[in-house]
């Protein structure tokens, strides 16, 4: 079935000539909330709307939201609190501003958020935006306000048009792209079961469809997203399904596609065939970020992680015997309920001998609905506080070490951003660093480029442009 909007489908086209709306959407959280973001904008262009950098220009303003971090609904309602002020500006002067919020937060918290916030016309979870258009048009025609928190049995991606050239270029170089939502894991810290659903996987040709695009757009690295990025199994031209592996290789070859790269990553998922593609294929970037969580057999089994540290162990080293030169980055919790002072020892000893060119660490905090917020052995906050700094520390040594042993190496670095300095562009090694150089051309941005690293910091590296470097891409 070709693919349509539900906008094309309902009439809700513009009519030519009508004057263009507008329409922001602020996003929270992670790389699958700005390509969600992303695509409700898309949604809603043959509808008319064009997409505006504040809340004050546009007539519809979408929090599309994150319940990962703590106090997460929190920072949504003290928004809405500043959104019900515009609101009430807007109307004084006899225009309309429709609120919507979507995403995880909206998932979880459904009803209770217009409960709680009137001033929203619209909730809608991150299964249901695909159906923005309908939902905006019975607003508009005097409908009640919508909560909309459901799993719908229909193909979410399926009914998405297909990313506009011109909104393509307009956001650089680099793309993201999901391939995968959902997870079946059910890790007893986590509410993405709950708030994205089972684990649905696009079919591939779909996945092709879409990357052919961006890349005809000028897209020259695409990060394909997932909850459970490598438990991908899409569906092929046979009707079989099909590992990430595969994928990767289909993609690479792409004409005009430079780099790939995927996130996020489960131990339990890292098959033969996906380090087989680390090894292989040389569009795919030689980082992998593994989230771990724990050094602790003991924690890792209260988290439900289905792998112990000695399965984590052999697999980085099967990944590096396919992959030398792979930068490895991982998530940590500290903190988690009845965590000992031994169990926190073992994550440092996990973080001592792998070594992480980069990871994220957090104090645990919880969830409602999850297994582990029920838990009577909760951490001191002092206690946590404590222990993410010497963890922090930990990290931030290794992070400081694998840049500095940069400085040197010539490495190809894909300019996608300008700094803050005049004509000082910023790209992406491909370790994930931010590379920083002085007088670029501006010629370069959006190209891949040679660059000597000069200095390895913390956070970036520095370089210079390599005698007559050309440009690569």
């Amino acid at each position: 079935m070709p693919s349509r909007t539900v906008a094309s489908e309902e009439g809700l086209k513009a009519e030519p000539g009508a004057p263009r709306k507008k329409i922001f959407v602020k996003t929270y959280g992670c790389q699958m909330n700005v390509y969600d973001s992303a695509r409700m904008v898309d949604v809603m262009a043959p509808s008319g709307y064009s997409e505006v950098d504040t809340p004050e220009d546009a007539d519809i303003v979408i929090l599309n939201t994150c319940h990962i971090r703590e106090k997460a609904a929190d920072k949504v309602y003290s928004e809405l609190g500043r959104l019900r002020e515009l609101k009430k500006e807007k109307s004084g002067r006899g225009e309309e501003l429709l609120i919507g919020v979507a995403g995880c937060v909206a998932q979880a918290e459904g009803e209770e958020i217009r409960r709680r916030a009137p001033v929203v016309d619209l909730v809608l979870g991150p299964q249901t935006y695909h159906r923005l258009p309908e939902y905006v048009a019975r607003l508009a025609n005097g409908g009640p306000g919508i909560v909309e928190t459901e799993f719908p049995v229909d193909d979410k991606f399926g009914t998405l048009p297909m990313p506009e050239k011109r909104k393509t270029l307009a956001r650089g170089a680099t793309a993201f792209l999901t391939i995968q939502e959902g997870c079946d894991k059910f890790c007893t810290f986590c509410v993405v079961p709950y708030t994205r659903g089972s684990e649905f996987s696009r079919p591939i040709a779909r996945i092709l469809e879409e990357a052919r695009a961006l890349v005809d757009a000028g897209v020259r690295e695409i990060t394909l997203l997932g909850q459970n990025v490598n438990a991908w199994h899409g569906v092929d031209e046979t009707g079989r399904p099909a590992t990430l592996g595969r994928l990767i290789r289909a993609l690479a070859q792409i004409d005009g596609l430079a780099r790939l790269r995927y996130t996020t990553s489960h131990p339990r998922d890292m098959d033969e065939e996906l380090i087989a593609a680390h090894r292989d294929v040389p569009e795919l970037m030689p980082y992998l970020h593994l989230p771990v969580q724990s050094g602790s057999d003991r924690i890792l089994a209260a988290m439900n992680r289905r792998h112990d540290a000695d399965t984590y162990y052999r697999i980085i080293d099967r990944i590096r015997a396919a992959k030398p030169d792979i930068a490895l980055s991982s998530d940590f919790i500290v903190g988690f309920p009845g965590e000992t002072e031994a169990d926190f020892e073992a994550t440092l000893g996990l973080i001592r001998t792998v070594g992480f060119a980069q990871a994220y660490s957090f104090k645990y905090s919880p969830r409602p609905g999850t297994p582990a917020a029920t838990e009577e052995d909760q951490v001191p906050e002092d206690v946590k506080s404590e222990r993410l700094q010497r963890l922090q520390a930990l990290l931030g040594e290794q992070q400081l070490a694998f840049n500095a042993g940069c400085a040197g190496r010539t490495m190809p670095v894909l300019f996608d951003r300008r700094g803050r300095g005049e004509s000082q562009l910023v790209g992406r090694s491909p370790y994930l660093q931010s590379v920083h150089i002085d007088d670029a051309p501006e010629h370069l941005f959006g190209s891949l480029v040679d660059v000597v690293i000069e200095e390895g910091h913390r956070n970036s590296l520095r370089g210079r442009l390599r005698e007559e470097a050309g440009v690569l891409v």
